[in-house]
């Protein structure tokens, strides 16, 4: 979630566009108190073009040869 100010959302909407079109939720204050949220609307459209592009993740990750390498190791070694 991004936070701006009353004064950049009235002097800089295209900046607030932007953001809610990228699908980021933005928090208008004012003198520091959260007064709203702006939330991008999402469609149908956009579910269902989200859905088809983590299925076309997984399915290019399933496609990967499989590493020799356990993840319970990896995060054993990223602990130390």
């Amino acid at each position: 979630m991004k936070t701006v100010s009353l004064r950049t959302l009235l002097r800089e909407p295209a900046k607030i566009k932007r953001l809610t079109r990228a699908g980021t939720t933005v928090s208008v204050t004012d003198n520091g108190r959260p007064l709203w949220l702006i939330q991008p609307v999402v469609t149908e459209e956009d579910n269902l073009r989200r859905r088809r592009e983590m299925e076309e993740d997984l399915a290019a990750m399933l496609r990967e040869p499989v590493s020799s390498i356990s993840v319970s190791k990896l995060v054993i070694e990223s602990r130390r």
